[in-house]
């Protein structure tokens, strides 16, 4: 099974599908084959090992399939994974993470019908984990949000001036450009759109594009000028003329929008923290103290430290000068509605829910 996780994180972390990794192991337990999922429209992991097996010679009846991912059952880009295991006359299957997606899920009981071994949960815990922002997708109908925060020491995104560029070093603007190009939508507010003339572009070090380049949305009701750089080479351009989070969310969910990286400004960051609606933050430290200027996030709401909203530390890294902490939300929120209608949001109070206003 860790050889299967390791072949699926070889698989594009963006796009609608999730990343799969498959093992066939012998009757003695030896990997004959393997195959992992390379993005929508090609073979599933499955589909790739039954085709890799078949094309050394090895016939894959009697084998033991090990997938991080519960086959499919449905017909999509691709035929179900678990009838072509039960056409190979594939003799068990061990699995880490069922599938959550109403659509594609029952593999299992449909191996189990056709006198198949199945076992679930191996290394589960690790199979969550490459599938974080693709299961957090499925399970609540909207996307994975992390907030990119790059600060000075004390907090301050920008110096009284209005100049930000640059508060972190060379080290971490690289590896905001390695997320960039992980990630499904690069979300910014409007008022960074006219400020800052972003290009929301995952770039390399030497200055080019990387081959994936996410869809660039704007929130909010201003105009994109047509001379933004926006409009410029990079992935499409969506802007939502909304002041509804709920909705915001929902029509990326449309989208298959499964991972959404919100880099500003303060106004949409507060929005989305105060609406609970953050799942991870990646805050960008620079050993550099401003004294005054904007803030990075503005009122929550929060008059005492117990109503603090509150991460869980996941990684710290140091790049450069530079500190990156990861934090995550300490519980994600099982299956509800985006869309789901909520209480008017009181003033001076933080609303916790996606359907905020900004």
């Amino acid at each position: 099974m860790r050889r299967a996780l390791a072949l699926a994180a070889q698989g594009p972390a963006y796009g609608p599908n999730p990343r799969v990794g498959c093992v066939l192991l012998d009757p003695a337990g030896q990997p004959v084959a393997e195959g992992f999922h390379r993005g929508a429209g090609t073979p599933h992991a499955e589909a790739a090992a039954l085709a890799a097996a078949r094309s050394r010679g090895v016939d894959p009846r009697g084998t033991t399939a090990v997938v991080t991912l519960e086959p499919c059952a449905h017909h999509g880009r691709t035929g179900p994974c678990a009838d072509a295991l039960i056409d190979a006359g594939v003799a068990a299957v061990h699995v880490a993470v069922a599938d959550p997606n109403p659509v594609a899920t029952g593999g299992a009981a449909k191996l189990r019908a056709a006198g198949i071994e199945v076992t679930t949960g191996l290394l589960a815990d690790e199979g969550e984990e490459l599938l974080r922002q693709w299961l957090h997708a499925v399970r609540t109908g909207r996307p994975y949000v992390t907030l990119k925060l790059a600060t000075s020491l004390d907090g301050r995104v920008a110096a009284t001036d209005g100049t930000s560029r640059w508060i972190t070093g060379p080290q971490a603007r690289a590896h905001a450009h390695t997320i960039r190009a992980q990630v499904d939508a690069i979300g910014v507010g409007t008022g960074t759109a006219l400020t800052d003339d972003p290009s929301l572009t995952a770039r390399t070090i030497d200055g080019g594009l990387f081959e994936h380049q996410p869809l660039r949305v704007v929130v909010g009701r201003r105009a994109v000028p047509d001379g933004a750089r926006l409009r410029g080479p990079g992935g499409a351009l969506l802007h939502l003329p909304e002041h509804d989070l709920g909705a915001v969310l929902s029509q990326l969910a449309e989208r298959e929008v499964r991972h959404l990286l919100v880099e500003g400004g303060p106004t949409l960051a507060t929005a989305l923290l105060a609406a609970d609606a953050v799942d991870e933050l990646h805050a960008y430290v620079a050993p550099v103290l401003l004294g005054a200027g904007a803030t990075a996030v503005g009122d929550l709401g929060v008059t005492t430290i117990g109503d603090a909203a509150r991460f869980t530390t996941h990684d710290v890294t140091r790049l450069g000068d530079d500190v990156l902490l990861v934090a995550r939300r300490a519980q994600h929120a099982r299956p509800t509605e985006a869309t789901e209608s909520v209480q008017p949001v009181q003033p001076g109070r933080p609303s916790r829910h996606p359907k905020e206003e900004i």
